[in-house]
């Protein structure tokens, strides 16, 4: 227990500041990958909302279009940590050799991966704060509670932050990355009730799909962006908080083995 609480530690000043030298570079490029991430979502909410949900009726007693919009921020919130720790965060250890740099430093290499989940905290936080803008703008937020959705994408950001950083640290070379993203952000995608009730599927399945991050993500958010608000949602957070608990140490020691062995 000790050692897990000086894990957690590794959320210091530090980690900022390699967050802050990320974000530097982000500064350089963010237009082409704001551009690119928040398109492809709207790109599913315009095909699946205007051309599927012309044969679907209400849901829940809402359009199917408002049903969807709340799963669409959860998917680019996911999508755009998840690539953050994974691709990018593979590019800076491995062929850059940035961890290598930063861990001459004062810096420990513990408070180097706490950084770079920051990081990819960040940018789940902003990929799902600009769909949540777009998609108020079309009329498919009902409620004010709709505020509280960036505290969900802080969440959302440390599961898939270090998620992807436990695949970083254990890929032999970059094309691994694609059974991470294959075998298991795919299937959050397709299973989590973004595109339908999960009581829709097997039991069996749906007994699965309960465990998945984003299932208990996508329900905290359509709550929010509907005001459908009760007791029962503070289930669906803790869940997501004890399961970011003991997740947050494994990719530091995994990247602790792979660079320091």
């Amino acid at each position: 227990m000790k050692m897990l609480l000086h894990d957690y530690g590794a959320l210091n000043a530090y980690a900022l500041r390699v967050f802050r030298r990320n974000l530097a570079v982000f500064r350089k490029t963010w237009k082409t990958n704001i551009a690119f991430n928040f398109i492809e979502p709207l790109l599913y909410l315009a095909a699946m909302g205007w051309g599927l949900g012309a044969f679907i009726g209400d849901i829940d007693g809402i359009s199917y279009m408002q049903f969807i919009a709340p799963g669409m921020i959860a998917t680019s919130a996911m999508w755009a940590s998840a690539s953050e720790c994974t691709y990018d965060s593979y590019v800076r250890m491995h062929h850059e050799k940035i961890f290598h740099a930063i861990v001459a430093t004062p810096i420990h290499l513990k408070e180097v991966v706490a950084g770079e989940i920051l990081s990819g905290v960040f940018k789940s936080v902003l990929y799902g704060t600009v769909i949540l803008v777009v998609i108020s703008a079309l009329g498919l937020v009902a409620s004010l509670y709709s505020l509280f959705i960036p505290l969900v994408l802080v969440l959302c950001g440390f599961t898939f932050s270090s998620l992807g950083m436990i695949w970083t640290g254990i890929v032999p070379k970059m094309d691994s990355f694609s059974y991470f993203f294959t075998l298991v952000v795919t299937p959050m995608f397709l299973f989590s009730g973004v595109f339908f009730p999960i009581s829709a599927l097997p039991e069996a399945v749906q007994g699965i799909a309960w465990f998945l991050p984003l299932y208990h993500i996508v329900v905290l958010l359509r709550s929010l962006s509907t005001g459908a608000v009760s007791s029962a949602l503070f289930i669906h957070g803790l869940w997501l908080i004890v399961f970011n608990l003991v997740i947050f140490p494994i990719p530091i020691r995994l990247i602790q083995k792979r660079i320091l062995d």
